[in-house]
């Protein structure tokens, strides 16, 4: 019987490359005494079926759990704050030990995830589309969708760890090991003090790709800058009360700029651009509500800025009219961060209404239904770029997403300046973010760990339950099919 060569040992790992030549020896010795005592000779080992060779070479191997025998359990949550927005993070239990984190989507309450639990108890959790499409009903566009969305991360979180992968490969593998992130810098006071922000992010932070927020807000109490705004209070963009200036969409506001007021938002853009360079793509958001005439005058007047892409000009639904914004304009169109499902994105790809999609991940459907918004979107050439606002549980499954689909862009990061987001998971010997860009993890699942500790000091005031049983979700009480 031929003795196997060492080099081939040390392959399987059977050797100690360590080890002083003239004891390596022992190792192939070790290696033919320990096989003949585990029960399988030297000589049958290499005539072995391959399924007996595998399961052999890897008896030591430790395995999270039997897949096939996973059940769901429980479902608990805990809100967490991130900077002034509530977060809710949930946890789905198995009756093996390992749990999977998901999150609703910012803004939204647990409630939306927890009423689905009685629907899923008992369920694999690695049947991830099975279980989604037996859940997805209970989504709509915007906040609604978050409590699906959460419970699809959570679930892609499980069956990575039950299977020993990360969450790309269970998508289908990666096209890259970083993803560039685009940092978010909220509104400033002046065109001085926002130039100074962006720099910082650039210089000090390592971001190449920025986006800022510049709109009608700049404008309140400014003279002969609005039409109609004796009527409208500009300044409550975030108001969603009904007959507000917040809750009112876009085109019912009729609201105005005039020349002097694009003058006054233009400052703002010329000041962060010729601080950063054009070298930089420099995005934006959050300009107001004004109709779609409006939004191509806006459009026309920041060409010579060259704009990564104009965020949400007017409601994602009025197609048609993103259509003839796109078509007046030359700086790139892009909406999408409240549309729930793939559906809608394919009208707007099919009528030519956007230059980029945006989904986020929390509204969007998961992780899965996200890379196919981003594989038809590819096909139909339609780059994607990904909006998130929320914890390090929802940023690690954009970021597996992310590194699933090809024709990805780049993930919007909101929590630049929030001291303590990165502390809310614990460390690895790989950072989450490196110089503006999010490291894909080859840890399996999502990649990340609760830092109990950190987390319950930033839980929401009015609610600081760290994930406690939930046994009054248990029992579903409707009848939810659709047909009959």
């Amino acid at each position: 019987m031929t003795t196997p060569s060492y080099n081939f040992l040390k392959k399987l790992g059977v050797t100690d490359s360590s080890a002083p030549d003239n004891q390596q020896g022992t190792g192939r010795r070790d290696f033919i005494r320990n096989s003949a005592l585990g029960g399988l000779a030297i000589g049958a080992f290499f005539r072995a079926p391959i399924d007996q060779t595998l399961e052999y070479t890897t008896q030591k191997v430790q395995r999270a759990s039997a897949p096939t025998d996973l059940k769901i359990t429980d479902m608990r949550y805990a809100v967490v704050m991130n900077g002034g927005g509530r977060c809710p993070v949930i946890r789905i239990d198995t009756n093996q030990g390992i749990y999977g984190l998901g999150e609703v989507r910012d803004g939204a309450t647990w409630r939306y995830a927890l009423f689905l639990k009685s629907r899923i108890l008992g369920m694999n959790p690695c049947n991830v589309e099975m279980i989604f499409k037996h859940i997805k009903q209970f989504g709509y566009h915007g906040r609604q969708a978050g409590g699906v969305c959460g419970v699809e991360m959570a679930l892609w979180d499980l069956a990575g760890k039950a299977y020993g992968v990360p969450a790309y490969q269970l998508l289908g593998g990666k096209y890259r090991d970083k993803v560039r992130l685009y940092a978010d810098t909220p509104r400033a006071n002046s065109p001085e003090e926002f130039a100074a922000k962006m720099k910082d992010r650039v210089e000090n932070k390592g971001f190449t790709f920025l986006k800022m927020d510049f709109g009608l807000e700049s404008l309140k109490g400014i003279p002969g800058t609005l039409a109609n705004s004796n009527f409208w209070d500009v300044g409550r963009q975030w108001d969603n009360s009904q007959m507000t200036y917040g809750g009112t969409e876009h085109p019912f506001t009729q609201i105005q700029i005039t020349d002097k007021g694009l003058d006054i938002m233009m400052e703002y853009v010329a000041g962060v651009r010729n601080t950063v360079g054009y070298e930089i793509p420099l995005a934006s958001d959050h300009y107001g509500h004004f109709d779609m005439n409006n939004a191509i005058r806006l459009g026309r007047a920041v060409e010579p800025y060259r704009l990564a892409w104009l965020e949400d000009l007017i409601p994602w639904k009025y197609t048609e009219q993103l259509k003839e914004i796109r078509q007046a304009i030359e700086t790139p169109v892009l909406t999408g961060e409240d549309i729930y499902l793939k559906e809608e994105f394919i009208k707007l790809i099919d009528n030519r209404a956007v230059d980029l999609v945006h989904p986020d991940l929390a509204s969007s459907g998961g992780l899965l239904e996200t890379k196919k918004i981003g594989d038809y979107a590819e096909e139909r050439g339609v780059a994607m770029a990904m909006h998130f606002a929320g914890t390090p549980v929802s940023f690690m499954a954009n970021v597996h997403c992310a590194a699933a689909t090809q024709n990805f862009v780049a993930l919007e990061h909101h929590s630049v300046d929030l001291d303590y987001w990165t502390s809310l998971v614990k460390p690895t010997d790989v950072p989450m973010i490196d110089k503006g860009f999010a490291v894909v993890p080859e840890r399996p699942g999502l990649g990340i760990e609760l830092n109990d500790d950190e987390v319950k000091k930033h839980l929401d005031p009015e609610d600081q339950s760290y994930f406690k049983p939930t046994p009054e979700w248990d029992n579903i009480r409707s009848w939810d099919r659709l047909w009959s």
